[in-house]
């Protein structure tokens, strides 16, 4: 254990693709973390789809060893942290744990959205933050620049900014050295009770669920027995380690270390994230504040292609969780796609991400339906219900007004593409808070509907602006709004997994969208199919896939037309039951295709 002044304890943040995970790389190749052999780029990003992507999606831990130039040797505990806005639950919580952060920005691009979302996640944990402008190696690095813009967006002192370039590892050093001496070292007691907050918590196959944990006050050792203050469990410690980024046990974490333990929890369900951890002896007698629980804010059904797969598919789902607490899933069942799962995600990458760990993992065909939102529905008898799923919608007579969940969305980009954003904010209900310059760049706040952003809203804005804006977005209330449960109905069938509540002036058009879409998909039959969209019993939009014809006058050759007529008449009553009691088999790939309308 170390004394706490040579021990600080640091996050890494900055917006997606500034250089936080190559600059962990430097750190721990310069601190002899782990040897030339072992290393390999983005080496805290484990999973494969973090690598391809090149994004963090878990925030990892660290501990180095740093003998600094004064001769004294430091502990620092590092937290790489993610940068997209679906993951700042992850951010909030690693800099629960730290006293200082690390700003890193790209010298080439300056300050985005995420930047200023994770500095002021920041200096509300009380931070003490050093930044440093990376990438200054390439020809368009404009540091002075970037050094004004910080100083007057964020309003940081900018002077003793350190310039690296994480990939060649220049002025990385500095930055070891800046940590020292501007970062506090952590407060705590060993000698009072345990007091230690439960930062994350994952399940390894052969250790069971793994807790990482800062130490507050007090010494944790193994075969201890601890009690976590607010799940009301004990359980008895069997090992204790730190990352190196190699797990490795030792003897005991003290105050202001941070390290992992294991105690023999058969699931992570049993680890509320936040939690206070303490002796159960000697407990503390205050717990520590903990965390806001990170709550789903985008709901999408998650339905086997083969339906033989729905037991592989909870099973999946349950592996999913173990490792990712902010994941949620129960049962339901659909008319349409039959047993499946309602899934509830922090936003539309992190759906994604599940996703494509079930394809690729787990080896399943899956059908996603059209992603929603929380509704508040205000009822006549004075009950609120929330509804995610159209299908739960309550009866329209009882209904006395809709409420839907709203966000402050913060979008940075430069001047040329500014009418473009615009446009499409104020073409998506938004409405707009402020217009701000931060150098060359217009920062634009709108109020905007979650259910507007969710399908598509970050493609559109990547499309409009070229790839330049960057954006950023918090929970902003419920508002009442007029909106509209749309249903689709082929052959006179409502098709539960294709419904979807919109509001009520784009409810047509989205109707029409995907009455167009289906007709292309679903094959033709010997009959007549009629695809409409409806609110209640009111058909919005209708297309209508065209009959086969059978040739059954093929037989008929020369003589008398009536003969021709007469078998053709037979034909048409024929199609005429045939629609009345035909059924219409909708393929999966034309669900696939329909769910992934959004605006064309």
């Amino acid at each position: 254990m170390s004394d706490l002044a040579h021990i600080r304890n640091f996050a890494i943040i900055a917006h997606i693709d500034h250089g936080k995970s190559t600059l962990a790389d430097r750190m721990i190749q310069l601190t002899g973390g782990l040897s030339e052999r072992e290393m390999r780029d983005q080496v805290l990003d484990s999973m494969d789809i973090e690598r391809e992507r090149g994004i963090t999606i878990k925030a990892q831990t660290v501990r180095l060893t740093y003998k600094a130039a004064d001769g004294e040797t430091y502990q620092l505990n590092l937290m790489d942290t993610p940068g997209h806005v679906d993951f700042s639950y992850e951010v909030s919580r690693s800099l629960a744990a730290c006293e200082g952060s690390l700003l890193v920005v790209d010298a080439t691009q300056g300050v985005e959205a995420q930047t200023l979302a994770n500095v002021y996640l920041a200096i509300d944990a009380n931070h003490e933050i050093v930044p440093v402008l990376n990438k200054i190696d390439l020809q368009a690095a404009e540091p002075e620049r970037i050094r004004e813009q910080i100083a007057d967006v964020i309003g940081l002192d900018t002077t003793d900014a350190v310039l690296i370039s994480a990939k060649t590892g220049a002025g990385v050093p500095d930055v070891l050295e800046a940590l020292i001496r501007r970062l506090p070292p952590p407060q705590g007691d060993a000698a009072a009770p345990l007091k230690a907050l439960l930062v994350d918590s994952w399940y390894d196959p052969y250790l069971g669920v793994m807790i990482l944990v800062r130490i507050h006050d007090g010494v944790l050792r193994p075969g201890m027995k601890i009690r976590m203050m607010a799940a009301g469990t004990t359980h008895q410690v069997e090992q204790v380690g730190v990352f190196t980024p190699k797990a490795n046990k030792v003897d005991a974490l003290g105050a202001g270390e941070v390290g992992y333990i294991t105690a023999a929890i058969k699931t992570v369900a049993d680890t509320h994230v936040g939690d206070t951890i303490t002796e159960d002896r000697h407990p503390t007698a205050r717990t520590l504040p903990g965390f806001k629980p990170s709550l789903p804010v985008v709901f999408s059904g998650f339905f086997p292609v083969d339906t033989g797969d729905f037991g592989d598919l909870r099973e999946s789902l349950e592996r999913l969780h173990l490792n990712d607490a902010s994941f949620h899933f129960e049962a339901e069942t659909s008319a349409a796609l039959g047993l499946g799962f309602r899934c509830g995600f922090l936003g539309l990458l992190h759906l994604e991400i599940i996703h494509e760990r079930l394809e690729r993992e787990f080896g399943l065909d899956i059908i996603t339906t059209m992603p929603s939102v929380i509704y508040r529905v205000h009822l006549g008898d004075g009950a609120v219900k929330e509804v995610h799923n159209p299908a739960d919608m309550p009866d329209a007579a009882r209904i006395t007004r809709i409420e839907e969940p709203w966000i402050k969305a913060t979008i940075l980009v430069p001047d040329d593409h500014l009418g473009a954003v615009l446009a499409l904010c104020t073409g998506r209900r938004g409405v707009q808070v402020e217009l701000t310059y931060a150098g060359r760049r217009a920062m634009a706040v709108y109020r905007l509907p979650l259910n507007e952003v969710v399908i598509d809203f970050h493609d559109r804005l990547k499309s409009v602006s070229r790839g330049y804006a960057s954006f950023d977005y918090e929970m902003d209330g419920y508002a009442e709004s007029d909106l509209a449960v749309v249903s689709i109905l082929v052959n006179a069938e409502p098709v539960d997994a294709l419904a979807f509540i919109v509001h009520a002036s784009h409810a047509e058009a989205r109707g029409r969208a995907i009455c167009e879409r289906l007709k292309g998909l679903i094959p033709r039959q010997l009959f007549k199919i009629p695809i409409q969209a409806a609110i209640g019993g009111r058909i919005i939009a209708r297309e209508t896939v065209a009959a086969m014809r059978k040739d059954v006058t093929a037989k008929c050759y020369g003589g008398d037309v009536s003969r021709k007529r007469k078998l053709l008449d037979k034909q048409k009553k024929g199609k005429k039951r045939m629609r009345l009691f035909g059924k219409v088999e909708i393929p999966q790939s034309a669900f696939l295709a329909a769910l992934r309308t959004g605006d064309d």
